[in-house]
């Protein structure tokens, strides 16, 4: 399994360090305090390396489908005005992220990437639906044959980062890697109401990339 080149820096410093102060603590004395903060250095630098994995995913071929761009859970799917990217009634489907979970984000339709930004804000616990409009986020917008759709990456109240991997007018593949959540905790997703079925419901598990969210409807 790969690791996210975005992880490296919060897995190497640490490592290295860890290293140094091993090696210091070893030659003066290695006493059961300096082995016990070695261990929990070391814990931490091997869940940086579980953090940033980046595994492969395999996407439905199904043209119609529509994934989920995010691993986690579906905690909620709502009918929300979206006025800035869409200017559309839109169904939003939130996926709340734990910090086991697989946090590289990865594109719900194929399409063209149409909107790319990134909005200071306030870090409001990402329970709350006023965090997706007034926490700090990314927006990246992406237009496909048969609809749309608005991805907004939030951050949460503790550590608050989170990138795309993206240029404007860029082809993008249905599961393909967009970005990155570091450590933020919220992806929505916004489509036209008049363009798509959401199949998902409240509380299922997804991986990004791979579960079935939806369909795009009929012409």
């Amino acid at each position: 399994m790969s690791i996210v080149k975005d992880g490296w820096p919060f897995i190497l410093i640490p490592a290295v360090l860890l290293g140094a102060a091993g090696a210091a603590a070893h030659m003066v004395d290695w006493t059961w305090a300096s082995r016990t903060a070695w261990a929990l250095g070391l814990c931490f630098v091997l869940f940086m390396v579980y953090f940033f994995r980046d595994p492969e995913r395999i996407p439905p071929d199904d043209s119609d489908s529509i994934v989920a761009g995010a691993d986690g859970v579906i905690r909620s799917i709502e009918t929300i005005t979206e006025n800035k990217y869409l200017e559309a009634d839109t169904v939003r489907v939130s996926i709340f992220l734990n910090p086991f979970d697989v946090h590289v984000n990865r594109a719900p339709i194929a399409g063209m990437v149409n909107g790319l930004a990134y909005t200071p804000g306030r870090h409001l616990l990402t329970i709350s639906n006023a965090s997706s409009e007034f926490n700090e986020h990314s927006s990246i917008l992406i237009s496909g044959e048969k609809t749309r759709c608005l991805v907004r990456q939030i951050v949460g109240p503790v550590v608050r980062r989170v990138v795309y991997w993206l240029e404007m007018n860029q082809a993008l593949g249905k599961g393909q890697r967009i970005g990155m959540m570091k450590f933020g905790s919220r992806l929505d997703m916004y489509f036209p109401k008049d363009d798509v079925i959401i199949t998902a419901r409240k509380g299922e598990r997804v991986r990004a990339g791979e579960t079935i969210i939806g369909k795009t409807k009929e012409d």
